[in-house]
């Protein structure tokens, strides 16, 4: 469709920071994506979720609108 693969999946790295935390039992980690447009993250496990910080392109912004 032409539409160029995510730099980041966030995802992926969700259960990434899980694998790692039983594994290790750290709460905070740095990932980088090895991909053709790679990119670095900063992850911070926080009970039954995770925080994602790094660099990020806003591509789309809409709204959701609900009726009775």
């Amino acid at each position: 469709m032409g539409v160029p693969e995510d730099p980041v999946t966030g995802f992926a790295h969700c259960a990434l920071m899980d694998y790692w935390n039983q594994k290790t039992g750290k709460t905070q980690l740095r990932a980088f994506q090895a991909s053709k447009r790679g990119g670095e993250l900063y992850l911070e496990k926080q009970d039954d979720r995770v925080l994602i910080k790094g660099k990020a392109v806003g591509v789309l912004e809409g709204f959701i609108q609900l009726k009775d």
